[in-house]
């Protein structure tokens, strides 16, 4: 009878104590709406919509790029190289002009691409900026807008919130799914009031509530992960096309650019 008693208690002990991993958080699949080709070449780091194109920017060293491209087609219509020793990483559009990561080298890029004339060969840069720190890391992943800050991911659990004028951290946020941080955030994208990021080696795309830093739901990309992509690298890149109410979605390396449905969830938040 005792340890009919001790097996029912710590039955009940293990059942309370699983009770947030059991809950968990919502898994949406993503659901494909269109398969567009994508420059298998292009380690892909940052995109964002402007209008009917994307700003797209690769990384590694020597290769590191800002381009615009014709989404439907793949088709490459200008392309300015980063400095050979910085490695590009995420982007955010501002007014016109796209604010772009880089690594490790703690500078950041500012472009106009307010204007694409097809004349001019390159994009024109207008400044640089430096990447804060957080965590001991003064690395840049990803960047997003929410129409007041740029908000930055470095590979930690925190997000940082960027004055795009002062560039002083405004605020910051600890990334959590139920009680454990969420590490090794990259590409960012902000939908209708959500903050959406890659993370690295995940095969998922977080929702987060910026206002608490809480993991609302993941979309689950492994619908996107054919055998190629999956040797060639991860998912990495999301882009919201607010006029169509899609988001672009596609991986490092990857030879195919997806948009997939919008979440139901995207759309009750502003």
């Amino acid at each position: 009878m005792a340890n009919r008693l001790v097996s029912t208690t710590l039955v009940l002990l293990l059942a309370l104590w699983s009770i947030p991993v059991l809950a968990g958080t919502p898994v949406i699949p993503a659901e494909v709406l269109a398969q567009y080709p994508h420059d298998p070449h292009a380690s892909t780091q940052g995109l964002a919509c402007l209008g009917d194109v994307l700003v797209e920017i690769t990384g590694e060293y020597g290769h590191s790029s800002i381009r615009k491209v014709r989404p439907e087609t793949g088709e490459v219509l200008r392309k300015t190289a980063l400095s050979p020793d910085h490695f590009g990483e995420g982007v955010a559009i501002v007014d016109g002009s796209a604010y772009v990561l880089t690594w490790l080298s703690g500078d950041g890029y500012i472009f106009d691409v307010s204007d694409f004339d097809e004349s001019w060969p390159d994009f024109v840069q207008l400044g640089t900026f430096a990447i804060p720190v957080a965590d001991e890391a003064a690395e840049g992943w990803g960047l997003a807008f929410d129409g007041r800050s740029l908000i930055l991911s470095n590979g930690s659990a925190v997000l940082q919130w960027i004055d795009p004028v002062s560039f002083d951290v405004t605020r910051t946020a600890r990334v959590m799914n139920v009680r454990k941080e969420v590490r090794f955030l990259n590409e960012l994208e902000w939908v209708n009031g959500w903050l959406l990021a890659n993370v690295w080696k995940r095969d998922s795309i977080a929702v987060i509530d910026p206002e608490t830093g809480l993991v609302a739901a993941w979309i689950d990309l492994t619908p996107l992960l054919t055998p190629r992509n999956k040797r060639a690298g991860v998912a990495n890149g999301i882009a919201y096309d607010a006029a169509n109410n899609r988001l672009f979605v596609t991986g490092k390396l990857w030879d195919t650019l997806y948009a997939i449905k919008v979440p139901e969830l995207l759309k009750g938040k502003k």
